[in-house]
């Protein structure tokens, strides 16, 4: 039987059970003490009993806080997460504690982020933070009483992908207009291999066989090794490259490639371009070329064929072309 005692700041609820550590919880008034214990007794005599003491007394921003020490830097985008957790701990939400946080609430923060204008990709993956954020505290933490508030709510619908198509025109005014060395030679490979930007900044010359027209790369984005076949124009162009003492084939960051992207498409009046839109062409052109699914895919690195599609903007005369 659960012990009701008065104390000076309210009534205490006792509850102690073989098996189980103690249980205590105070509260303004005694109906609320009984009947606390009554559901938490009902809870262990069904086999039902969760312990919601730590999510009683730990906060978001605690959990938050505990995430990115732990879980944040075995990620291969630890960087980008940690803005984004530093985001959601100056919200008010950050202050709750963690058994009153309700699916109702994020969703009036998605609402909030909508109107404000963010992004809709950019609310997925905050909110893809916060809900494995709560299944790694439920999973692993002790946190056993928790639900993810998240799990259930809509996100916001993604715009349809871009299908901006890069012409050898504007690649050529690209290379005509920049005032960085090694972006014609990066915006060649990239347009002739459809690597990712990283992936061209990361390259290295032991992971090059010019013989066999081959990269290796080592660390993709999805976290698996691909080689990528060359083309003889890649091949070319990566054979005329001077030879770092670091070993790689560009000494430029991923941003400072984006940065010199940027200021060429200004010099040469180009708009709505981005670096990646050269790597849907440089798929969409491989299907042009007749290549297949699987071999365009294990290319490009896509796992599934609907991310493969939003890569892919098939030019329509094309494909008449085809139809005979």
């Amino acid at each position: 039987m659960a012990a009701i005692r008065k104390r000076v700041n309210g009534w205490q609820a006792r509850v102690q059970r073989k098996g189980f550590n103690e249980l205590c919880k105070t509260f303004a008034n005694k109906n609320d003490a009984i009947a606390w214990a009554r559901l938490i007794e009902s809870e262990i005599d069904r086999g039902q009993f969760l312990n919601r003491t730590e999510a009683e007394n730990t906060t978001l921003s605690e959990l938050l806080n505990r995430y990115l020490q732990e879980v944040t830097p075995q990620k291969k985008g630890a960087t980008v997460e940690r803005y984004r957790i530093k985001a959601w701990l100056k919200t008010d939400l950050a202050k709750r504690y963690l058994s009153t946080l309700k699916a109702s609430d994020f969703a009036i923060w998605r609402d909030n982020r909508i109107k404000s204008g963010s992004a809709a990709n950019t609310i997925r993956l905050e909110l893809a933070v916060i809900s494995n954020l709560f299944n790694v505290a439920k999973s692993e933490w002790g946190f056993e009483s928790l639900r993810n508030p998240t799990e259930n709510i809509r996100t916001p619908k993604l715009p349809s992908g871009r299908s901006r198509r890069v012409s050898d025109k504007e690649i050529d005014l690209l290379i005509k207009h920049t005032e960085s060395i090694a972006l014609p030679s990066i915006l060649k490979i990239a347009v002739e291999s459809g690597m990712r930007r990283g992936e061209i900044a990361s390259l290295e010359w032991k992971h090059i066989n010019l013989s066999a027209r081959t990269a290796l790369l080592p660390d993709t984005k999805n976290g698996e090794v691909r080689l990528i076949p060359l083309s003889t124009s890649c091949r070319d162009t990566i054979k005329s490259l001077p030879r770092n003492i670091n070993g790689r084939l560009f000494n430029m960051t991923p941003h400072a490639i984006s940065y010199a992207f940027i200021r060429a498409c200004k010099r040469a009046g180009l708009t709505d371009l981005h670096f990646h839109d050269i790597r849907h062409e440089a798929i969409t052109r491989l299907f042009e070329r007749g290549f297949n699914v699987m071999e365009v895919s294990s290319i490009s690195g896509h796992k599934t064929l609907q991310m493969l599609k939003r890569y892919t903007h098939l030019r329509a005369e094309e494909l008449a072309k085809k139809l005979g």
